[in-house]
């Protein structure tokens, strides 16, 4: 509480310097209309493509003007929330998708229906839409979206005389899968068979990672069907099921639940294989050149799926100039904007017209298999809740706990019912009207 207040606080003395929700039009209506965008400063390419993006689009035409206000991606959720509470949000927000569901539910955006046309939203990834939408109304528009595979060393799956999935529609089952790993681990090169990003530590690449295992047995994080209980699907019985295979994976040696750093993959090349999304392209294809392959995300149990989700934009309730922001936010997803990002970035392009022009996600391009998964509808959004922050946090600690030797049903029981307790604190979350 004290450092929220400090934010808080820190926010009430500065913000009104760069809020969107005071900019007035210059001149009283004479010169162009000023808004205030907010955006996370992860990558360094990212910000330098958005911050050339601004200065085009401000030098294009004279109505909008664009300030954007660049703030540290560690704590960029928490000055949101704190800007909120103050009531200092800016015109256009940029945040991670996840967010969205409390974030619309809290009042604090507006609907996108009435400025996205018909040839817009069918161009979207499915996993866009997806994204963006709570409550049958869509908040949020993405320029990229985000994918989750295998990543394998193709010499060492030949040695082990392994069959290589060539699409989305021969994946590796949990046998196949599970003979792939005993394989690879008799290599005298392999240390542990595979690396699942346990150097990211406990957080939301817990939840964007490993909740697709569970979904992919037939359970999941909690009942979609009205988002009210967890319990009876986080620590119902398919949930336990992935979540015990999940923890023999590291007991019995197949998976190293502290690895000494990032590239047992890529680097050291002691694993064989690497469960993680299309960020790792970069250090993948300059460590192992010629030599990796990208696998489709494995069958575990009932179905396949995929992570998918990333930052995206919404124009707040705060914004006195909703259509100028709108116009800013158009612009950013015409598919040549979408493209500079995404050859930046590396992310998966969000529209269909975009993905055909990519080199990586295109037709036969190195990447195509993580547009082919969500252009299926692999992909399963983490779930449409406000109390997500509760879910993931609670799922997360879990997970932790699970790989470091803790009892499963436990453990699920544990997080679903914080979960519920959420839920239950705040009144089902009703949907605004």
């Amino acid at each position: 509480m004290k450092k929220l207040f400090c934010i808080l606080l820190a926010l009430l003395i500065f913000v009104p310097l760069f809020a969107g929700g005071k900019q007035e039009a210059t001149g009283a209506g004479k010169g162009p209309v000023v808004i205030t965008v907010w955006f996370h400063s992860g990558k360094g390419e990212e910000r330098a493509v958005l911050n050339a993006q601004v200065k085009e689009f401000n030098s294009m035409q004279n109505e909008v003007q664009v300030k954007a206000i660049m703030l540290p991606e560690g704590s960029y959720n928490q000055q949101v929330s704190a800007a909120s509470l103050a009531g200092k949000l800016p015109d256009l927000l940029d945040f991670d998708g996840p967010n969205l569901y409390n974030y619309a539910w809290s009042g604090h955006l507006i609907p996108l229906d009435p400025y996205i046309s018909t040839d817009l939203k069918s161009d979207l990834l499915p996993s866009i839409v997806a994204q963006g939408t709570y409550g049958g109304k869509m908040y949020a528009l993405g320029t990229f979206d985000s994918g989750l595979a295998i990543w394998g060393n193709k010499a060492y799956l030949k040695e082990a005389g392994l069959r290589i999935p060539t699409g989305i529609k021969d994946p590796w089952d949990l046998n196949e899968f599970n003979t792939a790993l005993k394989k690879l681990k008799a290599l005298d090169k392999v240390t542990y068979p595979i690396t699942f990003k346990m150097n990211y530590g406990q957080g939301e690449w817990y939840t964007y990672g490993f909740s697709p295992i569970i979904q992919s047995f037939g359970g999941d994080l909690i009942n979609r069907s009205n988002y009210q209980s967890a319990d009876g699907v986080l620590n119902g019985p398919e949930s336990v099921a992935a979540m015990k295979w999940f923890q023999s994976l590291f007991k019995d040696g197949y998976a190293n639940v502290k690895p000494a750093g990032d590239d047992d993959f890529y680097g050291k090349k002691t694993a064989a294989l690497s469960y993680v999304g299309h960020w790792m392209y970069g250090p993948i294809s300059k460590g192992l050149p010629g030599n990796f392959v990208l696998l489709p995300m494995p069958e575990f149990g009932k179905k396949v799926v995929t992570g998918m989700g990333s930052w995206c934009w919404g124009i707040t309730t705060k914004s006195k100039h909703p259509k100028a922001a709108w116009k800013f936010l158009s612009y950013l997803m015409q598919p040549s904007q979408i493209l500079l990002m995404t050859n930046a970035n590396g992310a998966v392009p969000a529209r269909k017209s975009a993905l055909a022009l990519s080199k990586l996600y295109g037709k036969n391009g190195t990447l195509e298999l993580f547009a082919e998964q969500l252009n299926a509808g692999l992909g399963m959004p983490r779930p449409k809740t406000p109390a997500y922050p509760t879910i993931t946090t609670a799922f997360a600690e879990a997970v932790q706990n699970i790989v470091t030797g803790a009892d499963v049903k436990t453990q699920l029981d544990k997080a679903a019912a914080k979960i519920d307790q959420n839920i239950k604190d705040n009144n089902g979350y009703p949907i605004h009207k």
